[in-house]
């Protein structure tokens, strides 16, 4: 009878182990999973930024000899064109809560939490019904709540 005990505790062991070694490689794939999304999202964004940034200096520069045709000066026309970058820098970091972070924000976030509103096939089986209590072979079993069993408690 020792013996039966003894294998079935070194079985549970294993078994345990086997499930722990399983489910910390299960969170590291997880892992894994989100960092490549946020890097993917932080590079694209970086790219985009970056491309916008020549733009806005290219037509800074066009900005510039256009007005220095205009008047005769390029110190006028580049003068303008820094006047016009200032302005808009002042209203970038005026307006950049809801302009730049709260957007990212939310765009990084609905990222990595996309997988929530996935449906899985655990919810699948959740939603054909109540499971049995305790054994019972019946789906038709009732599992008072908290709120149910407090008001019948207290008289």
């Amino acid at each position: 009878m020792e013996d039966n005990f003894s294998n079935y505790f070194n079985q549970t062991g294993k078994v345990a182990k086997e499930y722990l070694e399983t489910r910390l490689d299960l969170i590291k794939l997880q892992a894994a999973g989100k960092l490549s999304k946020a890097l993917g999202l932080f590079f694209s964004l970086t790219m985009a930024f970056l491309l916008f940034f020549f733009v806005v200096v290219f037509l800074g520069m066009v900005f510039g000899f256009w007005i220095g045709e205009m008047t005769n000066s390029y110190t006028i026309g580049f003068s303008c064109a820094a006047g016009l970058f200032i302005l808009l820098f002042l209203v970038i970091m005026i307006f950049r809560k809801p302009l730049i972070q709260r957007p990212l924000g939310k765009l990084l976030l609905s990222e990595l939490l996309d997988e929530i509103n996935e449906p899985e096939e655990d919810e699948d089986e959740e939603e054909a019904g109540p499971r049995p209590v305790m054994g019972e072979e019946t789906a038709h079993a009732y599992v008072p709540d908290d709120e149910a069993t407090e008001t019948t408690t207290k008289g």
